[in-house]
């Protein structure tokens, strides 16, 4: 067996693209889309009918001005995550627009006229992830939606509590993203050399698996955003894990040994401190973390241009 095979094993493996070829190849559970990767897919020509499918229904539409380009990139989120469906056993996490990272009624109107596009697509609510930015915002937001049957993937999270925080709120899934963790690190440390069991993402998300397993929450943890396949493969035995095609193809062409890392029984024997979080308690934990802070701060900026980005190829290439 490959190492891929290996960790099927043990993980519920995710791609992360919006390449639907790629995610025919791999044969994943689920896959994770967000701005930055399709925008990267829409400039793909064997994608453009998905493409003008969006532009169409939008033109049609009684929405003018911004409104009508908001529908356009919703619409094209939906159309690539019911294409990508098609592919998949699972689920598609489709994200809000990134600028609602702060808005919890936005985010919850947002959720709900993105569920409402798949439902009119024949896609049942239970196949699509909601993807919500970890800000304390997000997490109302994902409160609210849970209660109403729609599930929440919590992205851009960098830390445990923002982990708790989501955990807290029942969210589906938190997405603890691994390598800009370890890309902060290498950047603002004198010794950041790391090996792949100190590598500071890796860390990160076994100490969220660890709490999550000793307290029994059902929000499950899904690894993100590496580097390298050692992060991957230090993270045996995680609930979920989502990568890229180019990672999984190292993971394809490699026969080594993989053990588990992860499993709830190491994690129930621990001794580990319950946080109770508030409001307060929350923001201040959060802002004591320069990492996190900074890492949030930044990926929610660099979604939103990718966003931008998205609307402006649409609208300068597909008469919008």
């Amino acid at each position: 067996m490959n190492q891929l095979d290996l960790l099927k094993t043990m993980t519920t493996v995710v791609v992360d693209t919006g390449d639907i070829d790629a995610i025919k190849q791999y044969k994943p559970t689920d896959a994770t889309t967000n701005p930055s990767l399709l925008l990267a897919a829409v400039q793909k020509e064997q994608y453009r009918h998905l493409v003008e499918e969006a532009v169409s229904f939008s033109n049609s539409s009684s929405a003018s001005g911004e409104d009508r380009y908001s529908l356009m990139v919703d619409k094209l989120c939906v159309v690539f995550g019911a294409e990508i469906l098609k592919s998949i056993p699972g689920r598609v996490s489709t994200e809000v627009d990134p600028r609602l990272s702060f808005d919890t009624q936005g985010s919850i109107d947002k959720a709900h006229n993105l569920i409402k596009m798949y439902e009119e697509a024949g896609i049942v609510k239970d196949r699509v992830l909601i993807k919500l930015a970890s800000t304390w915002e997000g997490a109302q937001a994902a409160k609210v939606l849970e209660k109403e049957g729609i599930h929440c993937n919590m992205t851009l999270l960098f830390s445990l509590p923002q982990a708790i925080l989501c955990a807290e709120a029942k969210a589906t899934l938190v997405s603890p993203f691994v390598g800009r963790i370890l890309d902060w690190y290498k950047k603002n440390e004198a010794n950041s050399n790391f090996s792949p069991e100190n590598d500071p993402g890796v860390r990160s998300v076994t100490e969220i698996y660890h709490y999550f397993k000793k307290f029994d929450y059902k929000t499950q943890i899904m690894g993100a955003s590496f580097r390298n396949k050692d992060e991957i493969t230090e993270l045996a035995g995680c609930d979920l894990l989502t990568i890229s095609p180019s990672l999984l193809q190292e993971l394809t062409d490699s026969t080594d040994s993989i053990s588990r890392k992860l499993s709830p029984q190491i994690s129930k024997s621990m001794d580990i401190e319950k946080l109770d979080l508030n409001e307060q308690t929350f923001r201040f934990l959060f802002n004591e973390n320069a990492m996190a802070t900074e890492k949030l701060a930044e990926g929610i900026r660099n979604f939103t241009k990718d966003a931008q980005k998205l609307k402006q190829l649409l609208i300068a290439n597909f008469n919008a």
